[in-house]
């Protein structure tokens, strides 16, 4: 009896042996991506045999891709009526990665038959099933079709659109783990040659992307870089904390000071590594510690992975270990987000006002700066191939880390971030201040721009830009310079998709994103000296821009208060300079390029924040034009806001409706100007400051200055 029960229990654990032996087999289905079309070593480079070095030992990877390959049944190419689909089926896959639908976009085929997608895709995932009924589904949302695609316009992007959101319905309906390829490669348009299919990079960031999918390893424990000892969150407000762990782990956060939990909490990363909480509304104050910890789940809530079958799997899983990230000298107050370009970049070493600045910094231990300063700097020289390499890889920026002011953190900081920041501190004494500055001199307004919205909703900039007559010529020619090495077809470091951060979209990518959603409460803005020549498009990118930060910075905001009161943007307009353009660039922003004055610059920003986001009552803006009129004896008056103690002696030019201009006679009553010339009989229009180096000297009793502006009478 004995002898019987020892032979059974060595016929079991023989047959566990052969089981465990087995490897788990995973089937890429898909299109020309999956094959590795365009590569010149696909043998080697494409994604399924990365993801199969990636696995390594215990997997067998098969690559059932076919070029051109629909889901649609219907579609121009069928993937059920190709040999790859059987193949994969005989391949009997464990667990199956289905990256299907680019082709789909093809004007023969989404326009009339896009209603049968969701069907005859749940009908792929049910003949897999039939022949493994515990295969593990993962459907995948597309890789990127860019701007470059002939049909980009005419309906690719469209349509892509469209059977993006169709997948993931698939996913849900059919219980199946959704893998979103689009986002870690949209933003790396230089990865693919002819918009459609990716280098050997791209390859392998897709199979890094179908790794950490299939065995939930997203790096363990990470949140944006931002978030770091001695930094500011938000006060008076609940606060969405997001970050990436490895799948299924328990993360636990705890906030305490003086050693004593204030507050705590719990959640767990999902499927794609992603997790968030929210935390409690917190008084502004501190410091406060704020520990997160990452805790694997027991291995029996991985049945999901069927770990009793694949027990190399388990063995993995079971090796994690409990990650802890701290974020010491936390503070809770207001983040201020400080961009643009070299002159908000332009540092208090570099500016006239240096000892008052460092004399200041001294007292400001409420103050608290983060600087990303550019790795490189866009001056005429030709980059080397690291800063091209780097750049590409959208690490243009460095990450400095937050710094309490003082003299020696202030000086290399941005001279106008810093005094507004100052004067935060000055005015709100009990409240912590965060400033951040990423400005980096000569960028232009379309680069800080996410890809989406510019796809969108002005997909023309984003073609050939660095030929195409939307950028500036003179920023279009320094980027040239900056990458000449990349375009030389001679050089090893050639690649004619070589990044740059004047590129529409590359520092929204390199600079904005990076910050995390960080739940900032407002930004102030020094840019436009590369949009000058264009008044037009720089409206619209303007625009674009603030809908784009607004979007997101508030992705996650749940305050009533933000829904109500978007992102606030308070911008500088250009400073004094005999170029042609920017009186009526002037004009246009207001619906101080290096001088070393800056301190100035960042007070007047404070003064509209006091005014605008704290509610201080004060005067925060100079003489502002309310009404423009036809006097009795040929002269025209003027009405004007924050107008108490009205100064001027010069700047103002009338024409009648020819557009002569001539200098104007002025007299001041009260909040009103009136404006005449013996030269001009019947005068309708003025214009106020208009030149690129202006004396003209409108002011309130504030010493605050008027705009230049540009107006005809009613």
């Amino acid at each position: 009896m004995i002898k019987k029960k020892l032979v059974i229990i060595a016929l079991c654990l023989l047959a566990l042996a052969t089981q465990a032996a087995k490897p788990v087999k995973v089937a890429c289905v898909g299109n020309s991506v999956t094959y590795g079309y365009g590569l010149q070593d696909r043998e080697h480079d494409s994604y399924p045999v990365r993801l199969q070095q990636m696995l390594g030992e215990g997997y067998e990877v098969g690559n059932f891709g076919h070029s051109g390959a629909t889901l649609l049944y219907k579609g121009h190419r069928p993937y059920i009526g190709l040999p790859e689909f059987h193949q994969a089926l005989d391949f009997k896959p464990d667990w199956v990665v289905i990256h299907l639908g680019l082709n789909d976009t093809d004007p023969r085929n989404w326009p009339d038959w896009k209603e049968e997608f969701i069907p005859n895709y749940r009908a792929l995932i049910d003949s897999f099933r039939l022949v493994n009924p515990e295969a593990r589904i993962l459907v995948c949302k597309m890789t990127p079709i860019f701007d470059r695609h002939p049909r980009f316009q005419s309906g690719t992007r469209d349509w892509h659109a469209q059977v993006q959101k169709a997948i993931e319905q698939v996913a849900h309906g059919a219980g199946a783990q959704l893998i979103d390829l689009f986002t870690p490669l949209h933003n790396r348009p230089d990865l693919f040659p002819d918009a459609l299919h990716p280098n050997p990079e791209g390859a392998k960031i897709l199979a890094k992307t179908v790794y950490s999918a299939l065995t939930g390893d997203y790096g363990g424990l990470h949140l944006p870089p931002v978030y770091s000892s001695g930094m500011v969150l938000p006060r008076d407000e609940p606060l969405l904390l997001e970050g990436r762990a490895n799948a299924r782990s328990k993360i636990r956060r705890v906030l305490s000071k003086d050693g004593k939990v204030v507050d705590e909490g719990e959640t767990f990363s999902r499927a794609d590594g992603t997790w968030w909480m929210e935390m409690s509304e917190m008084k502004a104050g501190g410091p406060y510690t704020l520990t997160i910890t990452a805790t694997p789940l027991n291995p029996d809530h991985y049945r999901f992975y069927y770990p009793e079958k694949y027990p190399y799997l388990l063995k993995n899983l079971t090796k994690a270990k409990p990650q802890t990230l701290t974020i010491d000298s936390l503070y809770f107050g207001d983040i201020w987000l400080a961009s643009g370009q070299s002159n908000m970049e332009l540092r208090v070493d570099q500016c006239n006002t240096l000892e008052q600045d460092l004399a200041d910094a001294k007292r400001l231990a409420n103050l608290h700066i983060y600087n990303m300063p550019a790795r490189a700097r866009t001056d005429a020289v030709e980059w080397d191939d690291s800063v091209l390499a780097y750049t590409n890889e959208l690490r243009h920026m460095e990450f400095q880390g937050w710094k309490t002011a003082s003299p020696e953190s202030v000086r290399s900081f941005s001279a106008v971030a810093f005094n507004f920041g100052r004067v935060l501190c000055d005015s709100l004494p009990d409240v912590p201040i965060g400033i951040i500055c990423n400005a980096v001199g000569g960028s232009t307004t379309e680069s800080w721009i996410d890809r989406s919205t510019l796809e969108w909703e002005f997909p023309n900039i984003l073609r050939d830009w660095r030929n195409g007559d939307f950028g500036q010529a003179w920023a279009r020619g320094r980027m040239t310079q900056n990458i000449a090495h990349a375009l030389n077809k001679e050089s090893a470091a050639y690649n004619p998709l070589q990044r740059h951060p004047y590129e529409p979209a590359y520092l929204f990518e390199a600079a904005i994103a990076p910050l995390g959603h960080l739940p900032i409460r407002g930004v102030i803005w020094y840019q436009g000296e590369s949009n000058a020549h264009n008044i037009e498009v720089h409206e619209k990118l303007f625009t674009l821009l603030e809908q784009s930060w607004r979007k997101f910075f508030a992705q996650r905001w749940r305050s009533e208060f933000h829904k109500k009161h978007p992102l606030p943007f308070y911008v500088v307009q250009l400073s004094s300079l005999p170029r042609p353009s920017w009186p009526a660039f002037r004009d246009s922003q207001r619906r101080d390029v290096h001088y070393r004055t800056k301190r100035p610059v960042g007070e007047r920003l404070a003064l509209q924040a006091l005014k605008h986001t704290y509610g201080y009552e004060l005067e925060s803006e100079g003489p502002t034009l309310r009404f423009a009129g036809r006097g009795k004896d040929n002269d025209i008056f003027l009405h004007f806001d924050n107008a108490d103690g009205l100064t001027c002696t010069k700047g103002f030019e009338i024409a009648a409706y020819d557009g002569m201009f001539h200098p104007a006679d002025i007299k001041i009553e009260g909040d009103k100007i009136l404006l005449s010339s013996p030269a001009v009989k019947y005068p309708v229009l003025v214009r106020y400051g208009w030149s690129g180096f202006t004396d003209a000297d409108l002011r309130n009793k504030q010493g605050l200055p008027a705009s230049t502006f540009y107006t005809k009478t009613r």
